[in-house]
């Protein structure tokens, strides 16, 4: 064999040897989204003289999604402080549901409107479950949400996932906890949104000084991709 055809010979080996380490999944690659249920999150923030109309906009929203095929549940968030920012947290039966929803005439018109008086545009974010626990009874007058937005990068996701998952699962043990969620973003597994309902302001703040709650915030400050977001809300009834 001349040295041209055996340098040949020797690409056409490697090329064989390293096609299918191209199809194969990169290592620390997300894995498939799974089935099931979608949670999503939707951040709305208006002109602070337009707090009340915003209310009522979020409010029919509410309203109207929970009488959508597909829905879960449909609950409506106004941040303690800043009276012109809330929250809406849907679930739905699965993806197609929430594909449905967001073509739904009330969804629509809710953007219609709300664009309008907004200070930001709508920050929807869809997620997938991963510790979400039972669903408990309407939440008191004095009850308190806390929605937080937890962002690794992207080497350390396995490891976010991981302890924002014990997160989850170790404040449904906290006292005066009402609920305690903890979803994935569908596309971008890094980021996360945890949904935790308190009894009243004194149990949250409580549960800020846990001593799991410091362990958490102590192993996620290496893996940070962005600042903490955690935000206090009324429910709106």
């Amino acid at each position: 064999m001349n040295a041209t055809l055996q340098s040949l010979f020797v690409l056409l080996v490697c090329a064989g040897v390293m096609l299918p380490a191209a199809h194969a999944q990169a290592p620390g690659s997300p894995p498939p989204v799974p089935d099931g249920p979608r949670y999503i999150v939707t951040y709305v923030e208006v002109m602070p003289t337009a707090a009340a109309d915003a209310l009522k906009l979020v409010r029919q929203l509410r309203d109207a999604v929970r009488k959508e095929a597909g829905n879960l549940r449909a609950e409506a968030l106004q941040r303690i402080g800043q009276a012109h920012q809330f929250v809406l947290l849907e679930a739905w039966q699965d993806q197609a549901a929430a594909d449905t929803h967001a073509k739904a005439t009330a969804m629509t018109q809710f953007r219609d409107k709300i664009r309008t008086i907004q200070n930001a545009p709508l920050d929807e974010r869809t997620h997938f479950a991963l510790s979400v626990g039972p669903i408990p009874a309407a939440a008191g007058k004095t009850a308190v949400a806390i929605v937080t937005h937890v962002d690794v990068i992207p080497p350390r996701r396995e490891d976010g996932t991981a302890i924002t998952k014990q997160l989850a699962d170790d404040a449904r043990k906290d006292a005066g906890n009402l609920r305690s969620e903890a979803v994935t973003q569908v596309n971008r597994q890094n980021h996360f949104t945890v949904i935790q309902l308190w009894r009243d302001r004194k149990a949250a703040d409580a549960h800020g000084m846990a001593m799991h709650t410091r362990a958490y915030r102590d192993k996620l400050g290496p893996m940070n991709g962005a600042l903490y977001d955690e935000r206090f809300y009324a429910v709106l009834n």
